[in-house]
């Protein structure tokens, strides 16, 4: 009879936190991204994509998905097998979709654009109650373009 070797689930790194919905939380979002990215040893260029992409997600639910009282989630996610971040950000506002604005379109819309230039994969998913969450996938494989 052969014994099976028990196979161990690839180690996983969450961070999830809720921050308050203020240009101050959307920066702390940042901060707190970089601190966690680095004690995870996650490489620099991951981690300045990650960056950029948190800073949007943030200042976006800020912005655009805040209700008073109620504050945004920060979700990161590492599989330490392959090195792929996952960003969640999720706000309360599920009836205002982000959408990208037209280039020349004021001082706004810029984000989302960087976003998906940034990220291999990102998207909106439902978040109850009532709410959204914008996340973004980055492989530490892929170079932005550019670069």
């Amino acid at each position: 009879m052969e014994q099976m070797t028990p196979q161990l689930a690839a180690a996983v790194n969450t961070f999830s936190q809720l921050i308050s919905s203020t240009r101050r939380g959307a920066r702390l979002a940042r901060l707190l991204t970089m601190t966690e990215l680095y004690f995870w040893g996650v490489p620099q260029d991951v981690t300045e994509r990650a960056q950029q992409v948190v800073a949007e997600l943030a200042a976006n639910a800020v912005l655009h998905g805040r209700v008073p009282g109620r504050d945004f989630r920060l979700g990161l996610r590492l599989e330490a097998g392959t090195g792929v971040l996952r960003i969640e950000v999720t706000d309360a506002r599920g009836e205002r979709l982000p959408a990208a604005v037209p280039s020349g379109g004021g001082d706004g819309g810029r984000g989302l654009p960087l976003v998906a230039a940034l990220a291999d994969r990102w998207g909106v998913s439902p978040a109850p109650p009532g709410g959204k969450t914008v996340w973004a996938v980055l492989d530490p494989g892929r170079m932005p373009p550019n670069e």
